[in-house]
């Protein structure tokens, strides 16, 4: 927590240009942040669903079930690349 004595984290923005760009970089960022995780979430349900054996999800390409599994692992390491994607787009925010 910072005291009232020390400089704030961020200036105020004082331009209607630079708060419309901030608007528009937050909410790219945060629609972003959204995909990732509905696709994250998408993927657990995938799993659990194909662990109890409920769906067999991949089965019209995959005809083992360590070949679905590996195809679940290709969508995780996706959906890990686009978190990591996502989360370099935020941390580099504009100063």
């Amino acid at each position: 927590m910072s005291s009232p004595d020390e400089e704030p984290t961020e200036k105020p923005t004082n331009d209607r240009q630079e708060a419309e760009r901030e608007g528009q970089w937050m909410a790219r960022n945060w629609l972003g942040i959204a995909a990732v995780s509905i696709f994250g979430l998408l993927l657990v349900a995938i799993a659990l669903m194909q662990a109890t054996g409920l769906v067999s999800i991949f089965a019209p390409v995959a005809d083992t079930a360590t070949q679905q599994w590996a195809l679940f692992g290709v969508l995780v390491l996706v959906w890990l690349g686009l978190a990591g994607w996502s989360w370099r787009a935020i941390t580099s925010s504009p100063k």
